[in-house]
């Protein structure tokens, strides 16, 4: 199964050309391609498949989907290769 993501980008730099980003998936950080998201910007919540950010989301949204996702705990330590920590308190 391949999922989609959400998290919210915390750093933004060049690397090779390519615009790269810093995400946090709910306490999980991972590194980004932001190619197919020109528009983000640090805070913003994109939807990351396979590396790269392939569109943008807003924070409930991403919120509602990371719950669901952490429901899901197996598939979501298969696509990121660790589970999601529980909601912050």
């Amino acid at each position: 199964m391949c999922l989609g993501i959400p998290g919210r980008v915390l750093e933004i730099r060049e690397d090779a050309g390519l615009r790269m980003a810093t995400v946090d998936f709910g306490g999980v950080r991972r590194e980004a391609c932001l190619a197919y998201t020109p528009d983000a910007s640090v805070g913003t919540y994109v939807i990351v498949h396979v590396g790269f950010a392939i569109t943008e989301v807003d924070e409930p949204e991403a919120e509602r989907t990371l719950d669901v996702l952490r429901a899901m705990a197996g598939a979501v330590e298969a696509e990121i290769g660790e589970p999601l920590p529980g909601p912050p308190m």
